[in-house]
């Protein structure tokens, strides 16, 4: 494959196609991170939540299965070799889960709702990237330097498998396995009907987004990131490619932003639920691109948004994943308490 593409439109080809399904989940299954955090505090409905579980399970359960099998790097995932420090996770993931709660929508959701025709989602997800972009490289990377460095992670404590691998002498793929088979079967057999099999669409789309990498990685010359998917720095590097792209070189990322987006328009049109919608309440407006500004900036300091770390990471089982996503968690609770009852701080009854 890599001798037919070659190597960065190689990983651009795995980007798209796993990003493809998680557009087609998103529009088709109703895949969404604030959504099923929304039915569960307010609809009181967990089929969302339990298909989000299912996919975080499975995600798991493939990634490790297929790093026994060796097709998977695990080791040098970003998230078990750097990391910002679990402050930075902590406090990135309630800016972005406030964020989310803000803009309706986190950027993979935002991404699956431009795909749908809605063009209010058209601005959340510039505004987003750009914010994200002007934490990484631009005039806000300097403080986000200072104040939450880089730092090399040891590899005998790496991830969550890794430090209970280390303190039981169990192997490592098959803690992850053990893990990830667990989640996937209390999600499976708490769920109220079939719509939980949509996570397992999304828990591959993960997997094959570090097998593709992993492939590229060991049969290709440069250098590559062994990643998966997450829509923040992606989004705004895409922004960049459409407008320099003579000059930069492709890669997982802008594949996987042009997957969900193009995954989302089959979705759309499969289930003749695409039109074109447009925002007409300035307040509106103007709260969600403050929230998604708010989610460009979390999601870079957490290193991943509600998808990069919340299954991306999780999927590995980095040690920052359940921590930022429970951060996430707890922003987009208090920001939806903030919109649909008008506080924030519980009441004495409560």
């Amino acid at each position: 494959m890599i001798d037919v593409f070659g190597e960065s439109w190689t990983l651009v080809l795995f980007g798209f196609l796993s990003g493809l399904a998680l557009g087609v989940a998103a529009r088709a299954g109703k895949f969404c991170t604030l959504g099923a955090l929304e039915d569960w505090h307010y609809g009181r409905s967990s089929t969302r939540l339990l298909m989000w579980g299912a996919a975080l399970g499975f995600s798991i359960l493939t990634v490790f299965a297929l790093a026994d099998a060796g097709l998977i790097r695990i080791e040098q995932s970003l998230y078990l070799t750097t990391t910002s420090g679990l402050l930075a996770a902590i406090l990135g993931g309630l800016t972005f889960g406030v964020g989310m709660a803000l803009s309706g929508n986190c950027g993979y959701g935002a991404l699956a709702r431009l795909g749908g025709g809605e063009m209010r989602s058209f601005l959340i997800v510039i505004v987003m990237g750009l914010a994200a972009m002007a934490t990484i490289s631009g005039p806000l990377a300097p403080l986000r330097v200072a104040l939450f460095p880089l730092q090399p992670i040891d590899p005998a404590s790496a991830g969550i498998a890794h430090g209970m691998a280390a303190r039981t002498g169990v192997d490592i793929e098959l803690l992850g396995m053990t893990i990830g088979g667990l989640v996937l079967a209390a999600s499976a057999y708490l769920a109220p009907d079939k719509r939980v099999l949509w996570g397992l669409v999304v828990g591959a789309a993960i997997a094959a987004g570090y097998a593709g990498t992993s492939y590229v990685a060991t049969h290709g010359f440069d250098p590559v990131e062994i990643r998966s998917h997450s829509f923040a720095s992606p989004v705004g590097e895409s922004m960049i490619y459409l407008m320099l792209s003579s000059g930069l070189t492709p890669g997982f990322g802008i594949g996987s932003v042009a997957g969900v987006v193009t995954g989302a328009i089959l979705g759309s049109f499969g289930m003749r639920s695409f039109r074109w919608e447009a925002c007409d309440d300035q307040r509106e407006l103007r709260r969600q691109l403050t929230g998604a500004a708010m989610m460009g900036v979390g999601a870079v300091v957490a290193m991943g948004c509600s998808i990069g770390q919340g299954l991306s990471a999780f999927a590995v089982l980095g040690v920052t994943a359940p921590v930022a996503l429970a951060s996430m968690w707890v922003g987009a609770f208090l920001g939806l308490r903030y919109l649909i009852e008008g506080r924030i701080l519980p009441t004495a009854a409560e």
